[in-house]
């Protein structure tokens, strides 16, 4: 028995925890998606602090307003019936937190079952060859899936903040296209550059190479038997 034969162990529990909190968090937003909340008549919050392009800004909504302010005043974003607005979160960004936290969920259940393996001695097996494959392809087809839903809800937000939006810079009213594409000059990116701007693809790029030591590993192992 090594001294670091209780990290597995750690570890396995560990994420056991984290799957539990992904399946409670799944069930709250399928919950929340059933239901389908609306703000109450007169709801009020904000202003609230936050960063917009890197920029500290404030967030207020009242009466079914939305106004958002950055760069010191500089830059204003008004929707005077934001009910719109909150729909697209709603129909829009549930899903994607929900496809997020199932991501993880996923996740969080193969790293589990494979420091459950490698507790029980069963590191080089057939099983745990295929959990280590599994998280691979999940990393590489999440990453993919990402980039897709998340480029469909920026366009949608787009879309409604262009024809609802009243958006002024130091004062002077700005026009947004109602379409955008690279012809004009304009593009609207998360940061996923469909998809390499992601740690996922090239984590699972990694882990399938991974895979493949284990397979070779594997390989060996039972020639030795053989051997033996």
């Amino acid at each position: 028995m090594t001294n670091t034969a209780w990290l597995p162990k750690v570890l396995r529990w560990m994420f056991t925890f984290f799957v539990i909190v992904m399946t409670l968090g799944a069930i709250a937003v399928c919950v929340v998606m059933l239901i389908d909340p609306s703000l109450p008549p007169g709801a009020h919050f904000g202003p609230i602090k936050t960063s917009f392009l890197d920029q500290p800004s404030s967030i207020v909504f009242k009466d079914s307003a939305f106004a958002l302010t950055a760069f010191r005043g500089g830059l204003a974003i008004s929707i005077q019936n934001a009910g719109g607005l909150i729909e697209l979160l709603k129909h829009f960004g549930l899903p994607l937190i929900l496809l997020r936290i199932l991501f993880f969920l996923v996740v969080f259940e193969l790293l589990r079952r494979l420091f459950r393996n490698v507790g029980r001695g069963e590191s080089f097996t057939q099983p745990t060859l295929r959990l280590v494959q599994i998280l691979g392809v999940s990393l590489i087809a999440y990453s993919l899936v990402s980039a897709f839903t998340e480029a469909w809800f920026v366009h949608a937000m787009y879309s409604y903040v262009a024809q609802n939006a009243l958006i002024t810079i130091s004062g002077s009213p700005v026009h947004l296209p109602l379409h955008f594409s690279q012809s004009n000059g304009m593009r609207i990116s998360m940061g996923n550059d469909f998809p390499f701007g992601t740690p996922f693809f090239f984590s699972g790029l990694l882990v399938l190479a991974l895979s493949e030591v284990f397979r070779q590993g594997l390989a060996l192992k039972r020639e030795n038997d053989l051997t033996v």
